[in-house]
């Protein structure tokens, strides 16, 4: 068993964002809003800023009531839209029951979407043009390239089937010539369906539930859960000890997939930047 050690490859990956940066002519400049008090969201959003601080890249955080109106949070993004010193706009999720988070996510510029969640950026992905992919999956896809993870007709499995996660990470793992079965809490015979699997991504948020009679000897374990256990431990949804002993690589939590997430965000902020003033139109770029 070898531990994929995110936080090494996400410092890497930053430091090369850094020396990027530096090159530019124009430094990147991200937009997070942040609606409420969520706790979790506000130590992803610190997070954040610490990273693009790292960087270099120009980033402030919009702190805004958990009373806000849909209306007002919508008026903010156009104005954020139109401002041509602002080339990503991320609007922290989850939001407070009175704002339709899908109206949200459509009225942010495809351009500045670094999040990757627009319908026209999702579209791109799944027809195989992408141009802003969600940061989770494609720092998973980071992992694989810097482990030499081969992922040409292996049989993955993706547990979980979300627009930010399991889709968008079952689409990529094609793109890459897996084969992949994306499962969810109604999928039938799941554990047997796992044993297969030479690859499991699991984003399910069910603390310690992939466990060694899941996995089969030497398959590579992806854990993107964040979870808290009987005891209030942070864990993944995988039972780490008992999965290591069978794996050949697994990522830990914490320390595996969470600082990818956050350097890719960096990344296509910086990506936004260099499409936006060199006038490019959400035309794929890849870098």
């Amino acid at each position: 068993m070898k531990i994929i050690d995110g936080k090494a490859l996400a410092a890497k990956l930053q430091e090369e964002l850094r020396v990027r940066v530096e090159g530019m002519a124009v430094k990147p400049a991200l937009m997070v809003i942040l609606v409420g008090d969520n706790s979790a969201s506000q130590v992803y959003v610190r997070n954040k800023a610490r990273a693009a601080e790292r960087i270099g890249i120009k980033s402030e955080t919009l702190f805004l009531p958990e009373s806000t109106s849909e209306a007002e949070l919508l008026n903010l993004i156009d104005k954020y839209n139109a401002d041509e010193q602002w080339h990503g706009i991320l609007v922290q999720l989850p939001l407070p029951a009175q704002i339709d988070e899908d109206k949200v996510l459509l009225a942010i510029d495809p351009n500045k979407d670094v999040d990757g969640f627009h319908p026209m950026n999702m579209g791109r992905l799944w027809t195989g043009q992408p141009v802003m992919v969600p940061s989770t999956p494609a720092g998973v896809m980071e992992m694989f390239k810097a482990y030499d993870i081969s992922l040409e007709g292996k049989q993955a499995v993706v547990l979980g089937r979300s627009n930010i996660v399991g889709k968008p990470m079952a689409q990529l793992m094609m793109d890459q010539n897996a084969t992949v079965t994306l499962c969810h809490s109604r999928t039938q015979g799941l554990k047997a369906i796992c044993q297969k699997a030479d690859i499991i991504v699991s984003a399910i948020g069910q603390a310690e539930f992939v466990k060694a009679d899941f996995v089969k000897e030497g398959a590579v374990v992806i854990d993107v859960g964040m979870n808290r256990n009987a005891e209030g431990k942070l864990c993944g949804d995988v039972a780490f000890d008992e999965v290591a002993e069978k794996a050949s690589l697994i990522t830990p939590v914490p320390g595996g997939v969470g600082p990818m997430t956050i350097t890719m965000l960096m990344k296509q902020t910086v990506t936004a930047c260099e499409r936006l003033t060199a006038g490019f139109d959400n035309e794929r770029v890849d870098k």
